[in-house]
């Protein structure tokens, strides 16, 4: 019999495919999932334009020089120390760090505080919240009417935050420290992307909300934003890390999952969560088996089970204990054509994958069903 307590030997995320849209930091978002059992499938939606070779960066810079700011707005510590390291490459560097100096420093959190103070410079104030509107309001309360507010953008413009300033009177002064940019090879983006809409993935993961923008331009482009955004509302779990990353997707009518901390560890921890809660789990012949992304757990034991197997299976889910005949099980497989006799092979082949034949029952002339068992289904109710 199987013991829920138990400890499974597999992840919470075996038998789950998590789709990864990051540019940076993606090794390690994805061994984070891996080393929780997880397929991970990634595709950079993004690329950053190198710094030392953005001549916007390298004018704002100058202006910098030439006259202080009065604020100045980090928004993220690798574009902090980027932008350092960039001026040191062009010989700006000291002059850069003693304007910087010489002006009240905002850090939109913690890790940009830690950027800030490792070249030699101390943070004036920084929300607990890590929310660049919390930095916005604390500006606009104390008044920035007549002042200029360099602001360290992070990958794609902030038309909110700037805007805001300056009807409130402020000089604003871009700074662009990098930039997104799409892929130079659209491969890798677009497989995703037919994974996403296909359901071969179980969640789709964002660190950044031009890495959301991108993807869904990139769909619109080839004519499948509809069928993308019925995945990630119906069947494709979105998982932002954090709510300005989600921004695009809400726009788009897509409500997202997030953790409370936006950091990659609790979004991990999140995904932990979720998928294995939203996993079906059936009291068949008694045993309990649940239906994950590409394997099924029989008594806790993964069991990896062919794509054609995995569409048989969810078409018996759907109406548990009942027969479902060929005909129906041969339009859940995909590309079968019109032989019932592709249903028979995938069957055996579901039944062997399984390692428990009687969770499947033929009924002679009819079709198929799964074996389930009333009294065990009333145990797990009670649960």
């Amino acid at each position: 019999m199987y013991d829920e307590e138990q400890q499974p030997e597999h992840g919470p995320l075996a038998g789950f495919t998590v789709g990864v849209t990051a540019a940076r930091r993606a090794d390690e978002l994805g061994a984070l999932l891996q080393r929780r059992g997880a397929v991970v499938l990634h595709a950079p939606a993004l690329r950053i334009v190198p710094l030392a070779d953005d001549s916007e960066l390298l004018a704002a810079t100058k202006e910098i020089i030439d006259q202080v700011p009065d604020v100045v707005v980090a928004t993220t510590a690798i574009g902090f120390r980027g932008w350092v390291e960039a001026a040191d490459g062009w010989g700006l560097g000291e002059q850069l760090l003693g304007r910087l100096g010489g002006a009240r420093l905002l850090a939109r959190g913690p890790k940009v505080k830690g950027a800030i103070r490792a070249a030699g410079l101390t943070e004036e104030w920084s929300p607990s919240s890590e929310s660049l509107a919390e930095v916005l309001d604390r500006l606009l309360e104390e008044g920035v009417d007549g002042t200029r507010v360099a602001v360290q953008l992070h990958g794609e413009p902030l038309p909110g935050f700037v805007e805001s300033l300056r009807a409130a009177g402020a000089e604003v002064l871009p700074v662009p420290v990098y930039r997104w940019m799409p892929p130079e090879d659209l491969g890798p983006l677009d497989r995703l992307l037919d994974a996403a809409v296909t359901r071969g993935l179980d969640a789709l993961t964002f660190t950044s909300a031009p890495a959301a923008a991108s993807l869904l331009s990139r769909a619109e482009d080839r004519g499948l934003l509809d069928e993308l955004l019925a995945a990630l509302v119906h069947d494709v779990v979105p998982a932002c890390v954090g709510p300005v990353t989600a921004l695009p997707l809400q726009a788009r009518g897509v409500e997202t999952v997030q953790p409370e901390r936006f950091r990659l560890g609790p979004l991990v921890q999140l995904l932990c969560r979720e998928l294995p809660a939203r996993a079906r789990a059936l009291p068949v012949a008694g045993h309990r088996v649940e239906i994950r992304g590409h394997a099924v757990l029989v008594d806790g034991d993964l069991k990896p089970v062919p794509p054609a197997g995995m569409s048989l299976l969810r078409a018996l889910s759907r109406r548990p204990g009942w027969v479902v005949a060929r005909a129906d099980l041969l339009r859940a497989l995909p590309g079968a054509g019109r032989d019932e006799h592709a249903v028979e092979t995938a069957m055996a082949r579901l039944r062997t994958a399984l390692g428990a034949p009687k969770l499947i029952q033929t009924v002679v002339k009819r079709g198929y069903r799964l074996a389930l068992d009333p009294v065990t289904d009333a145990k797990y109710a009670d649960a």
